[in-house]
């Protein structure tokens, strides 16, 4: 008698949409099937997940794999591994740092190639909005693009420009006939301009000094600007990575009014204050700035009560070298994507008793239904068999040799987490287990269905 299953998940606490219970998970031709108390039959594989929870993998909605053009950096292949780590399934990569940045087909075709070869999670691709793609958003669209971002401030890439408030109208006024959401980075280009010039003529280049020049206005200003074209334009908007707890509570109120917008915020702003970043150095350099302890407080309590629609990585590593020297000039970006999922079980599940429902909406469902992204983000029959199993108790520190990164610079590294991925399915097939990843890069493009 042949199997009824490809493969069985027994036994684990299942963290499903309404909520976690006792449950074996069937899975066919790499999609759940059946989620019951107790499956009969038999299955090819069969997994024991008693005692552990099982989640819904991850959807990072904001990496920066930096290839092609840039592997010095990082590569897919080292990017998707760390994210398969870390519990994530698919992810969503940036139009830059990759070199050419993803501002027309032709870029898009050459990333989805290298991805084609090397992930070893699906992937979607954003594309970029700059003023020099305006007449590209529709040829990105058709290639399948999740959604465009684009910079209100220097993007750090002198080839994926600012767009300014002409280019914003005018792209956000396309997207939204394209039916796609658009990423804004939210920063005041004048003035953190202007205070960076400034800082630098008069010397003052330490971590404190770098956040004096991004201050909290620097965000709320442009977030208020970018829901103003939002509102004209009707164009679906997400407000990249946030950073204060009162440009959350404009768009939320933006949300009351009708307008069509989300929150994404990062685990760094979640886990890190600037005391962090001064201790930690330029590895924990970022932008907008990690802020102070009360600010995020008032973080914690905007997710509490919803505020925030997903949490992602941005991860954005570099050289090494280019976090080297002083402080204010050092490259800004952290590298963060194999602990999204463990910091939040860390800090959000043990210490503030965030349901780990809640957890499973903020880094998975929620980005799989802002972006569209078939049979993502939920453990239900008709979903991908893309699970991470959870030892919600297991307590441990973060070595830099356990980063699966090009290079192991993270703020993360030498943290104490409970919480630990043990195992990582992809559409019922283990990519990652116990420390190691297993067979060969079989991720899958992702399309969004608009």
């Amino acid at each position: 008698m042949g199997h009824q299953y490809d493969l069985i998940v027994r036994g684990g606490q299942v963290v499903g949409p309404d909520g976690v219970r006792t449950a074996d998970i069937g899975v066919c031709a790499g999609k759940i099937v059946a989620v019951e108390p107790e499956i009969p039959g038999s299955g090819a594989e069969t997994a024991d997940a008693a005692g552990l929870h099982v989640f819904p993998a991850c959807v990072d909605a904001h990496v920066h794999f930096d290839d092609p053009g840039r592997t010095e950096w990082e590569t897919i292949r080292s990017g998707s591994s760390a994210l398969a780590a870390g519990g994530a399934a698919s992810y969503l990569d940036m139009p830059l740092n990759c070199s050419p940045c993803t501002l027309n087909a032709a870029a898009f075709r050459a990333k989805a190639a290298v991805a084609a070869q090397d992930s070893f999670v699906d992937y979607a691709f954003w594309g970029g909005l700059t003023p020099q793609n305006l007449d590209k958003l529709e040829e990105l669209a058709e290639c399948g693009v999740a959604g465009y971002k684009a910079f209100a401030c220097f993007s750090g890439i002198d080839e994926f420009g600012r767009a300014d408030d002409y280019t914003m109208l005018r792209g956000m006024e396309k997207i939204a006939k394209l039916g796609l959401p658009l990423m804004v980075h939210c920063e005041n280009a004048e003035i953190t301009q202007a205070l960076t010039e400034q800082a630098k003529a008069e010397n003052r280049v330490s971590a404190r000094e770098y956040g004096a020049t991004r201050p909290p206005l620097t965000e709320i200003e442009s977030v208020a600007r970018t829901l103003a074209l939002a509102e004209e334009t009707g164009c679906r908007l997400i407000i990249a990575h946030v950073s204060t707890a009162e440009a959350i509570d404009l768009v939320t109120a933006a949300r009351e009014k009708g307008v069509d917008v989300y929150c994404e915020t990062i685990g760094h702003y979640l886990i890190f204050t600037e005391e962090d970043v001064v201790r930690l150095g330029a590895a924990a350099k970022c932008s907008p700035p990690i802020r102070d302890e009360a600010n995020r407080a008032k973080m914690w309590a905007r997710l509490l009560t919803g505020e925030i629609a997903f949490v992602s990585s941005d991860h954005s590593p570099s050289d090494p070298k280019l976090k080297e020297g002083d402080f204010l000039r050092a490259w800004g970006g952290i590298a963060g994507c194999q602990s999204t999922l463990p910091a939040l079980l860390t800090h959000a599940w043990h210490e503030r008793r965030v349901g780990l429902r809640a957890i499973a909406a903020l880094t998975a469902s929620n980005a799989a239904d802002i972006f569209a992204l078939p049979g993502k983000g939920r453990i239900a029959p008709g979903f991908d068999a893309d699970l991470a199993l959870v030892d919600l108790d297991r307590a441990y520190t973060l070595a830099p040799g356990d980063l699966f990164y090009k290079h192991q610079v993270s703020p993360y590294a030498g943290r104490r987490f409970r919480g630990a991925v043990t195992r990582t399915w992809l559409r019922g097939r283990t990519v990652f287990r116990d420390g190691r990843m297993v067979g060969e890069p079989a991720g899958r493009l992702l399309r969004p269905v608009v």
